[in-house]
């Protein structure tokens, strides 16, 4: 079964290379950026303004091969690749959860942005805390780093 999907967009940053980056968004603390929709999609915006939060899904177009087993930026130890958010994954798809500060036509304006400049968006949808918020007993080999993801930068180990 072949799955298809053509970008309703594209996520515009400071990031031009993947180095140095924020690895999430709350790393991205105060970054901005905007997302364009196209045209033929502005209209699914309607309503969107009311949310303070969006999720961001994208495709991580600069992957170019898949990797099982990953060394994520907050571990040193190997990793399967589902126990993280490495960007090598069977299906090269990002997730973000970024703040939404306007929207002027089918530009949206959002801060926390920890995405590379010209990502293709794929999709959005709203932040609802009542479905998307869970507090979570154990967080498996993350524990370990609880509380270091602001100051933490990619390196090139995903080019």
């Amino acid at each position: 079964m072949a799955i298809h999907y053509r970008p309703i967009g594209i996520i515009r940053s400071p990031f031009q290379n993947t180095a140095g980056m924020p690895i999430q968004p709350s790393g991205a603390v105060g970054i901005r950026g905007t997302v364009e929709v196209l045209p033929e999609f502005a209209e699914g915006l309607k309503d969107l303004q009311g949310f303070s939060y969006i999720i961001l899904l994208y495709h991580f177009h600069r992957v170019q091969e898949v990797r099982l087993i990953v060394t994520p930026f907050m571990d040193s130890q190997p990793r399967g690749v589902f126990a993280t958010r490495a960007p090598k994954r069977p299906n090269p798809i990002g997730l973000s959860i970024v703040k939404l500060l306007g929207i002027e036509g089918n530009i949206l304006h959002v801060e926390n942005v920890d995405i590379l400049d010209r990502t293709p968006l794929l999709d959005i949808k709203p932040y609802v805390p009542e479905f998307d918020h869970y507090v979570a007993d154990r967080v498996g080999w993350l524990e370990q780093a609880e509380g270091r993801v602001q100051g933490k930068r990619s390196d090139d180990r995903f080019r």
